[in-house]
């Protein structure tokens, strides 16, 4: 053996180059990097997206999972997802109206309406209750209507016309309620099986986080094509498959902690619907397109020709209609409607998701999505709390802090894109 060749040497490599990565690594550190790049950027200009609340959420998710060991349990997560949804519902109509840099006083009250509506019509008057939700549906969309176009018309400003809604909702509500005060769902009926029903299949949660993935990224490949046609940047193909490798991970491993208790909750497939339906309207209709222009600057939108007066009224009635929808998943979930029905906090959580979920109080800036974000950040606190058996006053004051810390970021990031040019 001695005198053999030695063959597994390797050349040395000339001082000041560095050795070449193997091409899989170096396709992998170039998306990474491209990505890193793209972020400072963003940072720079202060376009922070949705960052600032979901490290928010991980740091939310780690502090109770160190307190108590059921919080990230499959059955938490599973009742979680489903308490998110009526006020989440709720939210996503504000995300409308704060779009145009207004606020919806009215959503609870007119939550309550409509499942007062519903409640009456069906329990007390044997409607059935495909046909009482229609109506129930409609109503909240009837109250937003009115307050849109009396704001449009009037030039009011939407929380003065929306707080006067809040009083003649209510009052309307227990009007309808009469001197029963409370009225019982059907616990086996059409509202109630809304936050009760699960499908129990195993394939169901993974086929949804496959369609949601796969949706996401045919999107973003067609948005890319769009801008690369006209010129525009775009997301390079290794950013994209990054992006949906990561939303793949997520959906799938959510898919699998829910098939682990009872499977996917109907509540949380309609609300996931809901917004990525929204979401395209806002995002790819000229309806939307209309809305965040109002956003940016009425004036503007007026010398545009636009029509102010409709997309406002359309707005509020949108926002009416989400907030009657979100009002019967609320009495879903307790299987009944009372005379406290839309009252408490549940303005409050629905606004305050919108805002801390990366909604801007100034106006042109946010998506649905922001809704869901702010939401899970929202119950994720009041689940945690509940587990370790924490009083109600420490949530709100752990709520408020977080909404404050909120508004300071959309404050600064608006200074910062006013630096840059961009506000």
């Amino acid at each position: 053996m001695h005198g053999m060749a030695d063959n597994s040497r390797t050349e040395p490599v000339p001082p000041g180059t560095r050795a070449r990565r193997p091409r899989p690594v170096r396709a992998v550190a170039g998306a990474v990097e491209g990505c890193a790049a793209v972020f400072r950027h963003k940072l720079r200009a202060g376009e922070l997206g949705s960052l600032p609340v979901i490290l928010v959420l991980a740091v939310v998710w780690i502090i109770f999972q160190s307190l108590n060991d059921n919080f990230l349990s499959p059955r938490n997560l599973s009742n979680l997802s489903v308490d998110i949804v009526g006020t989440g519902l709720i939210a996503v109509g504000i995300v409308f109206v704060l779009l145009l840099g207004e606020l919806d006083l009215s959503v609870g009250s007119i939550s309550g309406l409509a499942a007062a509506v519903f409640a009456v019509l069906n329990v007390n008057n044997g409607v059935p209750e495909w046909l009482a939700l229609i109506v129930a549906v409609l109503t909240g969309t009837a109250a937003g209507t009115v307050q849109g176009f009396s704001f449009a018309r009037t030039r009011v400003p939407a929380f003065v016309v929306t707080l006067a809604g809040l009083l003649t909702w209510n009052g309307v509500m227990l009007s309808v309620l009469g001197t029963s005060g409370t009225v019982n769902l059907d616990e086996d009926g059409l509202v109630a099986k809304l936050t009760s029903y699960y499908f129990t299949g195993h394939g169901t949660a993974y086929a949804l986080a496959a369609v949601g993935t796969g949706m996401v990224l045919l999107a973003s490949c067609l948005d890319r094509r769009r801008r690369m046609a006209v010129g525009m940047p775009h997301r390079s193909l290794r950013g994209i498959a990054v992006r949906t490798a990561g939303l793949a991970v997520i959906t799938f491993a959510a898919a699998y902690l829910l098939n682990r208790f009872q499977g996917l909750p109907l509540a949380l497939l309609i609300f996931l619907v809901v917004v990525a339906g929204l979401d395209i309207v806002l995002r790819r209709t000229h309806y939307g397109r209309q809305v965040y222009a109002l956003g940016g600057s009425v004036e503007a939108a007026r010398r545009a020709s636009l029509s102010v007066t409709r997309v406002q009224t359309a707005v509020l009635a949108a926002s009416g209609t989400m907030a009657a929808v979100g009002g019967l998943f609320l009495a879903s979930r307790i299987t009944s409607v009372s005379q406290t029905s839309g009252s408490g906090v549940l303005l409050l959580n629905a606004v305050a998701a919108a805002v801390i979920g990366g909604t801007s109080l100034f106006g042109g800036r946010g998506t649905t999505w922001s809704a869901v974000l702010g939401m899970l950040v929202i119950q994720s606190i009041a689940s945690g709390m509940a587990l370790t058996d924490t009083p109600t006053a420490v949530q709100l004051v752990i709520t408020g802090g977080v909404l404050f810390a909120a508004v300071v970021i959309d404050a600064l990031s608006r200074r910062s894109q006013e630096a840059h040019g961009r506000a």
